[in-house]
């Protein structure tokens, strides 16, 4: 086999990219037997469409995973990140899942996951420095 070329590419989506996330996704089905594989995608949107926050995530394996979860400063301290975050554990439940898992920065929501019902279960000191990353989990 000839060698591979090594790319550099910023873009988060794309064809390469989506290749790649399969190809994990793909290796996971396999290796586990548990294909059910479910996108959780929320958002906050005015009557324009104007996109003013949201949830993304995704459902495998009995677990919710929140990758992100962000409110436009406009409209936060209406409780719009609690009907995200609502959403999606409802969605998760449907869906069977016992858990769900996200992680902080020190610097971003931790008290308001932890309000929610969800506990740390692991820190990373200096990410970045100065700062902690936190990972949580919630029985759903």
């Amino acid at each position: 086999m000839q060698e591979l070329e090594l790319v550099f590419d910023q873009a988060e989506n794309g064809a390469d990219a989506e290749r790649v996330r399969n190809g994990v996704i793909y290796h996971n089905f396999a290796a586990t037997g548990v294909s059910a594989y479910y996108p959780v995608n929320f958002y906050l949107k005015t009557e324009r469409g104007e996109v003013m926050g949201g949830l993304l995530g995704m459902v495998w394996g009995g677990c919710l995973h929140i990758s992100f979860v962000w409110v436009d400063e406009a409209v936060r301290g209406r409780d719009n990140g609690t009907r995200l975050m609502d959403a999606a554990e409802a969605y998760a439940r449907e869906r069977h899942c016992h858990t769900a898992t996200l992680d902080t920065h020190s610097f971003q929501a931790r008290p308001f996951y932890e309000k929610r019902g969800y506990e740390v279960f692991g820190t990373l000191d200096d990410y970045p420095t100065g700062h902690k990353k936190f990972f949580l989990r919630k029985k759903l």
